[in-house]
């Protein structure tokens, strides 16, 4: 029996956007091991035989810590053979992967990582949101809405200072601060969508600008998980246009 771990990256939310490779991992599992923001509809691709545990992180809602979730992937790899961490998203975008896989690499254990469809970029583009154009973006910002210490990260400054699109993750407890951050940039009008659960049944989605947004999230009361979008490729989107040129036009 040879123990191995597979990070796999289950996409944004909607079961079908895990990859083909993805699921035959989960077909040859002995443990899955899965998040929970990973689609638990995935589950039925894994083997009855095979033992799964719920090991999933929300913002106050943790099952267990990160080192405990890295000593099971040793405990199980080694006990049963092969280990799937199942994680939403992609594994390295904002998953601590790396972690788990270097934790489990230094034991001896074989590794493999499936890359998975981002939020950063699959909720966005689901929505037909470009986060590049060539005319109006031509890079964008992925940034995580908090440190390890609870606070913003600096980058958020640097790229509220650019032309690029900038997409924040776990950010909504932060929105007030980020939007602070922008308007001291000279970009209150700049447009910004917010998605929530995106890809899947459940989305919900509110667009403004910089300097209205708080409020109308406290008038929706979209929370997380949610993406933030900021950057002129938000005002594609036909709810933005509905919003604020027809707006413009009666003024």
């Amino acid at each position: 029996m040879q123990a191995k771990l597979t990070l796999v990256g289950a996409g944004p939310g909607d079961a079908e956007l895990i990859t083909l490779k993805g699921i035959k991992a989960l077909q040859k599992a002995d443990v899955v091991l899965y998040d929970a923001l990973a689609n638990q509809s995935l589950l039925a691709y894994v083997s009855e035989n095979a033992i799964l545990l719920n090991v999933g992180k929300r913002k106050g809602q943790h099952s267990y810590a990160q080192f405990e979730i890295n000593e099971m992937i040793v405990e199980y790899a080694f006990k049963f053979g092969h280990v799937v961490r199942l994680k939403g998203g992609d594994p390295f975008v904002f998953g601590r992967g790396y972690e788990e896989l270097e934790y489990a690499r230094a034991l001896g254990i074989e590794t493999e990582v499936i890359p998975g469809v981002s939020s950063s970029v699959g909720v966005a583009g689901v929505n037909q949101i470009p986060v590049t154009h060539r005319d109006i973006a031509r890079s964008f910002w992925v940034v995580t809405g908090h440190t390890s210490d609870g606070l913003l990260p600096n980058d958020l400054k640097l790229a509220a200072q650019s032309s690029a699109t900038v997409v924040i993750l776990m950010g909504m407890s932060k929105l007030d601060e980020i939007a602070a951050i922008f308007c001291e940039n000279g970009k209150k009008e700049t447009p910004i969508a917010i998605i929530q659960h995106g890809t899947t049944q459940k989305q919900n989605s509110v667009f403004g600008q910089i300097k209205d947004i708080q409020t109308k999230v406290n008038q929706t009361g979209i929370s997380n998980p949610a993406v933030i979008i900021i950057g002129e490729v938000v005002s594609l989107h036909p709810e933005y246009v509905e919003a604020y040129v027809e707006r413009l036009v009666i003024e």
